[in-house]
């Protein structure tokens, strides 16, 4: 879920460079069209999270962040 707001913000704002305190509202669908809910998740603290464990990532962690532009140092 942290992924797809991170996706979200880079198509909107064309990068991740994502302030720390920063919080970004998704939509999640449930089992049906009226079963969506909006939710807030904390995406400047999770990059921050994703940098520090840049080491501990799995490869395929490491390479959908990096084809969104994720600065790792």
């Amino acid at each position: 879920m942290n992924y797809e707001a991170a996706k979200q913000f880079f198509e909107r704002e064309g990068h991740l460079r994502v302030p720390r305190k920063h919080i970004e509202t998704i939509t999640v669908s449930g089992n049906g069209d009226e079963d969506q809910e909006e939710r807030e998740l904390r995406l400047g603290a999770w990059i921050g999270n994703q940098r520090s464990r840049a080491a501990t990532l799995s490869s395929e962690r490491v390479e959908q962040l990096s084809a969104i532009d994720m600065r790792w140092s």
